[in-house]
């Protein structure tokens, strides 16, 4: 998203308790749709509906991690790293900041090794 949403669209996803539990997990690191159902406490579906509704203010991404044997899976990595609020002559300011989201272990690594076991697997 190139920019800031609305102050009451910002207010409403981060008033969400669900919301909030994902982003204060997958700021730690990237975690899995199951993973974060069993750690925050919730459903898959619900885990679903407020990681796109993350997805669509730009505060988590969704990456993928490459197993052998071709059962790959999303996780989510949060991207928020900081929301201000400012009241400045009558009008409220939101400053929304975003950095890289947390790497999963030895994806790098993994990716290249993963991708050229595929694409051996194909030929």
């Amino acid at each position: 998203m190139s920019e800031d949403p609305a102050v009451g669209d910002i207010l409403d996803l981060l008033s969400d308790e669900y919301a909030r539990d994902i982003l204060a997990a997958t700021s730690v690191k990237p975690m899995s749709a199951k993973q974060l159902a069993d750690q925050c406490e919730m459903s898959q579906p619900t885990v679903y509906r407020r990681v796109e509704w993350l997805q669509e203010y730009g505060l988590i991404e969704e990456q993928t991690q490459i197993e052998t044997g071709g059962n790959d899976y999303s996780v989510f990595a949060a991207t928020l790293s900081e929301f201000s609020l400012a009241l400045a002559d009558g009008d409220f300011e939101t400053e929304i900041e975003r950095a890289e989201p947390p790497a999963f272990p030895g994806q790098d690594e993994q990716d290249t090794a993963d991708r050229f076991t595929k694409m051996w697997e194909n030929l």
